[in-house]
């Protein structure tokens, strides 16, 4: 993860901001008392669905049996 003092992130806040979303690494902002993670809205978005999605009880099993199953025996078609 990059890094980058809150100074210089204030100076170039649009650039900071275009360069996390099109690299999809997060950018920690290292202030005086704190500091803080920018991350794109898109990857956030990724991970509190993965958060969900991985508190459903059984849900991650499930995940990895569907890993686990080759495609070949996926590839038929769903009746609805």
């Amino acid at each position: 993860m990059s890094t980058l003092p809150v100074d210089d992130a204030q100076l170039n806040l649009q650039k900071v901001i275009d360069e996390v979303t099109e690299s999809h690494q997060p950018m920690l902002i290292q202030g005086a008392r704190s500091n803080a993670v920018l991350l794109s809205e898109e990857d956030w978005s990724s991970i509190q669905e993965t958060l969900y999605l991985l508190s459903v009880p059984g849900m991650r099993e499930s995940i990895r049996a569907g890993l686990a199953t080759p495609v070949e025996d996926c590839a038929g078609e769903l009746d609805w």
